[in-house]
This record gives C-alpha cells, structure tokens and sequence, in this order.
C-alpha cells in the first residue's frame, strides 16, 4: 500500500541549520519537491536545529573538531524521527553518515567557485604586500599563503552579513565566499569576483546540496527519488570518494573538482600543508561510471606523494 503524502494536518519535517543560506537551501528542497508531487507550501514544514559549529563562533573549526560540527544535532534529529529529511551543504558532509541514514539525493549544483569579497579590491593580485585577509577555511588560508606567503590571513567566521561587517570595520582587507551561497541568497549587492578554479580550486562539493533521510524510509526514498539530480550525483561520488581517500577533514586543506564532458568525467585535485609552503595537485578522467573508482585511487596516489608529517599544522 503506498503511504500517505505529506500534508497540512501532517507535514513533512525538513531539517536544518538556522543560517539564511540554510534555511534558503531548505526551501528550495520544500518548492521542489512540492512542484513534484503537487503539494502546498503548508504541507512542509522547516525545522531549525542550531548544531555545535553555530554556537560556536569565537573559536577556528580545527580547534572544535571537524566537519560533523555542522550536521551532529540535525542528524541526532532525524534518527529520532524529530524531522523527517535534512537539508546539508555538502563541502559540509563528513564522507561516512551514522548507521541508519543515507545521503543519496542531491539538487543541481550552482557555482562551485569562490569569490573574492572586497569593497576596495576586485582580484586578489591587486592586494598590497603584507595586506590582511580573513577566512576561517584552511583550504583558502593554504592556497592564499602558497600563491602570495606575504599576506596575513586572519580568523574569519560567521555568515555574510557578519564577514561583511568585519570588512567594513576594517578587520581585513578581504575575504572569500562560496560564489553558490551568494547566489543562492540572490547578493548581488556584494562586491564579488568568482575566482577561476585554475586559480582557487573549490573545497569537494562545494556548491551542492544534500538531503539525508532515514534508510527504512520508504516514503521519503520516493519522493526524494523524484528530485534527484543525476548529474551532481555522478560528480560527487568523484569528489567524495576523492576526499575520503585522503581522509578529508575540517583540518585538511583538500580541494577537489569533478566536470562532465560528454560521457567523460575529468577530476582536478589539490592537497596542501596548512602553511601553504607546498602543494600536490593532480587531474585524471574517466568514464563517469568510473569516476568514484578513480577518485578513490587518485586520493591514495596523493597522500602516498605527501607521505606522513605533510598535513601537520605549522601557521
């Protein structure tokens, strides 16, 4: 017998963090999946969940843990049944998921590029010698340093309005931004150049959304099934199983890029020390069947050319 869908008297539960990109993410997951199944907005409803990496604020991620500081409480939430799917940024996602859940749907990837947030500079090579720049990422903080090791790079969190605010204050000179998540926010206000990935490969995943649910739901595997980009999947199973060959973390400065071209996969990789004093890239293609089988090996191939010491922290 087919289950009920959601409605007004019993909404589907979607989980997320309470940042405006998130929530944005959240409701482009709701109007998806309403226009699927011919649904009104009533017949969802989004659950905020603040997670441990939005209490807090005043600490670098690498001193707090890794990436499960923004996915724990939400998915502690959809083990206990508390909502009924989770909406993640993927550069987010830890590569394994908790017993019980599965993260197998994902909408079209926006942008995967950074952009350069600046009111007085448009691209990085205009920077002054020893000009102050803030992130919080330790993929940008190493690509920085390796490209121009004059620049002091500055602990930069918070969301768009917050590192906006600190440029304003005059904290730093710039900073950086997923070019998806202000897009996705529609600031076209922002003072933004997407940066070219020759110049600035993006973190894995970057600019693709992930929903998670119950791996017994059959339900939500229906409805979620209908939704599902082909496309972003076969480009993140490159990236992801990429980043789990290297064992990829918020303290590992990783980047990685899977396009499609025809029936052909290309995958472009970057590890660096944290210090950005040296750096391992590397790129391969394949058949997009292929492409998880061949990020795997091409992240064993990297960390073995690393070898061990190459990932210590030295800023």
């Amino acid at each position: 017998m087919t289950q009920p869908l959601p409605s007004s008297a019993q909404p589907l539960k979607i989980g997320t963090r309470g940042s405006p990109l998130a929530v944005a993410q959240a409701h482009e997951t709701r109007d998806r999946l309403a226009a699927a199944f011919d649904l009104p907005e009533d017949a969802f409803e989004i659950v905020v969940i603040k997670t441990t990496g939005d209490r807090i604020i005043d600490r670098p991620l690498k001193e707090i843990g890794g990436k499960g500081l923004f996915t724990r409480e939400i998915e502690e939430a959809l083990l206990s049944g508390g909502i009924d799917i989770a909406v993640h940024s993927m550069k987010d996602m830890p590569v394994l998921q908790p017993a019980g859940l599965l993260l197998d749907t994902y909408l079209p990837r926006e942008d995967p590029r950074d952009s350069f947030i600046s009111p007085t500079k448009s691209r990085l090579t205009e920077l002054d010698e020893g000009a102050v720049v803030g992130t919080s990422s330790l993929r940008r903080r190493a690509q920085l340093l390796n490209r121009r090791p004059d620049l002091q790079v500055v602990e930069f969190r918070g969301n768009v309005q917050t590192r906006l605010k600190k440029l304003a204050d005059g904290v730093a000179e710039c900073t950086f931004l997923a070019t998806a998540g202000l897009n996705r926010l529609g600031r076209s206000d922002v003072p933004a150049t997407p940066i070219d990935v020759e110049d600035m490969l993006p973190a894995v995943a970057q600019g693709a959304i992930g929903i998670e649910r119950r791996e017994s739901d059959e339900r939500m595997a229906h409805m979620l099934a209908a939704i599902h980009d082909r496309q972003t999947g076969e480009r993140l199973a490159a990236e992801r199983a990429f980043l789990a060959a290297l064992d990829g973390s918020c303290e590992t400065p990783i980047a990685g890029l899977a396009e499609l071209d025809g029936e052909r996969l290309r995958l472009r990789g970057q590890v660096l020390r944290p210090d950005g004093s040296e750096a391992i890239s590397d790129e391969r293609t394949c058949a997009i069947a292929d492409g998880a089988e061949m990020g795997e090996a091409m992240g064993k191939d990297m960390l073995a050319e690393a070898g061990p010491g190459f990932f210590d922290w030295r800023g």
